[in-house]
């Protein structure tokens, strides 16, 4: 290395984003030195996520390729970084090694005792639930996850990333891509398996890979498709050897029991008592007794964009979600419904590629979430940059879904839609923000809050 091994300096590409960001500050954190690029700070977005990254000691660049020197020991890059990329060009033109987050990420999972949790939804909040409890029960774990938890958000920090004392790693395996298979944890946690990314059944091939790369496996019961892979523990809400019973579904909150604990959640959803039993079964894994988890999901303070509540203007409140592939946007709207008297939902997809390969079940997911007296708005495709076939638009999923009686509106300025909602919204109603990538939604979804403060 051109630098110690201690204190390699390591380029993330691409380090706006959740992920990459959470290696940054891992690395970081672990006494090495960071550099970083992104086209969205480029263009000027971002900025409070960059300045939380130069607080850290982060050295940020343009993307230009000038970052990447003979001094750079190592260049990071994810799944959406194109091979023509110019800092991808100039580290091979220097002959600086290339490497995948995921091989990064797998140093930290081959060297520690990690806990990977996997599935099509409900991974961030997953981990955050495990990072919570078991930081609670004084086990000192480390965290990396591409979604902020607000309990790491409260202490200052990025919420992404933190390095604990112990040699417990809580981490989130991302199935989209196949790269988790570049991980040998030693837990595996499947959560559930839809079509997303990739059809089922090729999805279900990376998990059965996945499954032969680690020791213990605990796998949700209630999941059909998960059926193939082989469990050392189950869970669920309907079977599995670690069960929740007793629902009780309110409003703002949720309860249930495992065996004889009493749990209460102060996050609403069905899915999310599927994951406090999923980080549950998890943590009983790692002899944490039942009552210590039960203690610390009673306190759990939640991830941004998961069902976060912004606040409530003149009896209308306003909730920013993380929501964007079908289960996930079913789950949101199911969970949101019992909130408020109306939704008002806005909807951002969250590219073109997954839009076209999820039209009909986003079209299916809104048809039957959404009842008739609720509204969506519809905005354009969230474009990244990079190569895209542009053949699909909002206004797809907007008119079948008012053939099908629901009040679905494609509106491509998020000032009309602004408008809009401020100039419809009622005492009692809920507006409901979803959308992925896109680092300015959360802003988006304030500016929504903000305009109806303004009334």
């Amino acid at each position: 290395m051109r630098n110690t091994p201690e204190k390699p300096l390591i380029h993330f590409v691409g380090i706006g984003g959740a992920g990459m960001s959470a290696l940054a500050q891992i690395h970081v954190m672990d006494g090495g030195q960071a550099t970083g690029s992104d086209r969205d700070f480029d263009r000027g977005r971002g900025a409070a996520l960059r300045k939380k990254l130069e607080a850290m000691g982060v050295r940020l660049f343009a993307q230009d390729g000038g970052a990447v020197t003979r001094e750079t020991d190592l260049v990071v890059l994810s799944t959406a970084i194109e091979d023509a990329n110019p800092e991808v060009s100039a580290a091979k033109a220097l002959g600086v090694p290339v490497r995948h987050r995921s091989e990064f990420l797998a140093q930290y999972v081959e060297r520690m005792r990690a806990v990977a949790v996997t599935g099509t939804s409900g991974k961030s909040t997953v981990v955050a639930m495990i990072f919570e409890i078991l930081e609670g029960a004084g086990r000192g774990p480390s965290v990396i996850t591409g979604g902020s938890l607000l309990a790491l958000e409260e202490r200052g920090l990025f919420g992404n990333a933190w390095r604990g004392k112990s040699d417990l790693l809580v981490v989130e395996a991302d199935e989209s891509d196949g790269s988790l298979l570049n991980y040998r944890p030693a837990v595996g946690v499947f959560l559930n398996l839809t079509k997303d990314h990739q059809e089922v059944g090729a999805l279900r091939e990376i998990f059965l890979k996945f499954r032969a790369r680690m020791k213990t496996a605990l796998v949700n019961a209630d999941d059909p498709a998960l059926g193939g892979i082989r469990a050392d523990q189950t869970f669920g809400l309907e079977s599995g050897a670690v069960r929740a019973e007793g629902l009780d579904l309110r409003a703002r909150g949720s309860g249930f029991r495992v065996r004889d604990v009493r749990f209460q959640l102060p996050v609403p959803g069905r899915h999310n008592i599927a994951n406090a039993v999923a980080a549950v079964a998890a943590c009983l894994n790692e002899g944490v007794p039942l009552a210590d988890c039960s203690r610390a999901l009673a306190c759990f303070k939640g991830v941004a964009r998961r069902f976060q509540s912004l606040g409530t203007a003149r009896g209308v409140e306003v909730v920013d979600d993380f929501a964007h592939n079908p289960a996930k946007i079913s789950a949101t709207l199911s969970a949101a419904r019992p909130r408020g008297r109306r939704v008002l939902a806005v909807y951002q997809p969250h590219g073109f590629a997954p839009t076209r390969y999820l039209k009909n079940e986003l079209i299916e997911a809104f048809a039957e979430g959404l009842r008739p007296e609720d509204r969506l708005w519809l905005a354009d495709i969230y474009y990244a940059g990079g190569a895209a076939s542009k053949d699909v638009s909002s206004r797809d999923l907007a008119e079948p879904l008012r053939a099908r009686g629901r009040n679905a509106f494609h509106v491509p300025e998020r000032a009309a839609i602004v408008a809009e909602v401020a100039a419809q919204a009622r005492e009692g109603d809920l507006v409901l923000v979803m959308g992925a990538r896109d680092p300015s939604l959360a802003d988006f979804a304030r500016e929504l809050l903000a305009a109806l403060q303004a009334r």
